[in-house]
Formats: C-alpha cells, sequence, structure tokens
C-alpha cells in the first residue's frame, strides 16, 4: 500500500486501453457501452477530437493528424468519465483525485463492460497516466530540496534559468513496459509560488504481449510502479506540503 496525502498533487489520471485491428468494431459499439455503462456515468457528450500520430523509420520522423468522434460518459459531478473512440477506451479522474480505492473500481466497471460488448482480439496499448501540479511555495526554489528527480546543470554553465524539460523512460517486465517521466515548469496566477508540471505514464511497449483477460491485473501493477516512480521523484519537504496521511 503507498502513501497517502491529504492534499494530493494529481490533476488528472488517466487508464487507457486501444484494442488490435483484427477487434471488430462498428458504430453501435460506443451506444452499446453506454447502455452497461449509464448507472454510473449517466451524462453522454459527443466530440471531434483531433489527434496527433508519430510514425519512425530508420530514415524519418512522420508525422499524421487524425480526426475522430469520441463519445464521453461523464459521473453525476463530473469528475470522472469515460472516452469512447475507434478500439479505444479511456477512464479519467478529475481532482480532486479520489485516490486508487476510488479509481480503480470505475476501471475495472468500464474494461469488464468492453469484455461484454466486443470480442477484444489482443490490446495495442495499455497505459495509466498521472498528471501532477506540485506547487511550491517559494520563487526559485532550490530544487534539490523539493525533487529527486530535475536537472543537472554543470557549475560553468548560467545558474538563472527561465525554463526547462527534461524526461526519462524506465524499462520493466523485461522491456515489455516503460515509465515515462516528465518534468518541467508551468506558469502560476500565484504571487510568491513556483508550479511544476510532473507526469507519469506507464504503457505497454509491445503491442500484444497482454491478454485481455490479464489486463486488469497489468494495470494494478502498473499503478504499484507509478507510486515508486512517484515517491522516488520527490523529498520529504513536498510530502510534507502534500500533508501525507499516516
Amino acid at each position: 500500500m503507498g502513501r497517502k496525502y491529504a492534499n494530493p498533487p494529481i490533476i488528472e489520471a488517466i487508464c487507457e486501453f486501444r484494442l488490435s485491428p483484427q477487434t471488430q468494431w462498428d458504430l453501435t459499439v460506443p451506444g452499446l457501452l453506454y447502455e452497461r455503462l449509464k448507472q454510473e456515468f449517466p451524462h453522454k457528450e459527443q466530440r471531434v477530437l483531433q489527434e496527433v500520430e508519430l510514425t519512425q523509420s530508420p530514415e524519418v520522423i512522420q508525422q499524421q493528424i487524425r480526426t475522430g468522434e469520441r463519445l464521453l460518459f461523464f459521473t453525476e459531478g463530473k469528475r470522472m468519465l469515460v472516452q469512447v473512440g475507434t478500439r479505444l477506451l479511456a477512464v479519467h479522474a478529475l481532482a480532486p483525485y479520489p485516490n486508487w480505492e476510488g479509481f480503480k473500481p470505475r476501471i475495472e466497471t468500464s474494461f469488464k463492460s468492453l469484455q461484454d460488448t466486443v470480442e477484444i482480439h489482443g490490446l495495442e496499448r495499455i497505459l495509466l497516466h498521472y498528471i501532477n501540479r506540485v506547487k511550491i511555495p517559494t520563487q526559485c526554489p532550490k530544487l534539490n530540496e523539493y525533487l529527486e528527480f530535475y536537472p543537472f546543470i554543470g557549475s560553468r554553465l548560467p545558474t538563472d534559468t527561465t525554463s526547462f524539460l527534461m524526461g526519462v523512460e524506465f524499462s520493466y517486465a523485461d522491456g515489455r513496459d516503460r515509465c515515462r517521466v516528465q518534468l518541467a515548469p508551468t506558469p502560476s496566477s500565484e504571487e510568491g509560488k513556483t508550479v511544476f508540471i510532473l507526469e507519469l505514464e506507464y504503457f505497454l511497449a509491445h503491442a500484444g504481449r497482454v491478454a485481455a483477460t490479464d489486463a486488469l491485473a497489468w494495470v494494478e501493477e502498473a499503478h504499484s510502479r507509478v507510486e515508486e516512480v512517484f515517491e522516488g521523484c520527490i523529498t520529504d519537504n513536498l510530502r510534507r506540503l502534500f500533508e501525507e496521511v499516516k
């Protein structure tokens, strides 16, 4: 069991499942899913979204913009939602984050409803993504006092940085999974405070390596890894700001 905080920095958590092209999908699937989920997610909206897809070959990286329709199902307070696209199911939790015990059952209900609606022939991708807004009550803080994950700047370089973007990927499960961690400052409207966005994204790096029957167990393992990495990124000073619950 990971640490718990009275003031967690999470502004959004996403659990996403992308199904293989071999999975049959038609225009009736989103409506059938809504019928199964409307008791927990009664409010329905339709949106048109654009996605940027990057494909890499030895010679070049290509960018393709795709437009698609999504159906969104919201809880009563609109703090949680399910997003459904073509061979896509994503469950979102917005701030205030309800903790894992509150988020996990919605993921399980949504994915099991998907399994009852379509016959899943493989998973292209699964991911668990946490976006944290880390607020430090001082300007120009010494990052090593709050973070264990921050940019190293050599002694011969200027110390007055205006911005940065850093990231790293860790490998798990013999290369099957990866965890991407990114940190960047973000503008703050609160005078005298510094704000960073810390993102942790644990994802299946190789399509088809996890069966649909094992997907929820994979999500539970992913959450444990994300918790470990998050705790490895912060110091006790931040834990005090987040108000750790003993």
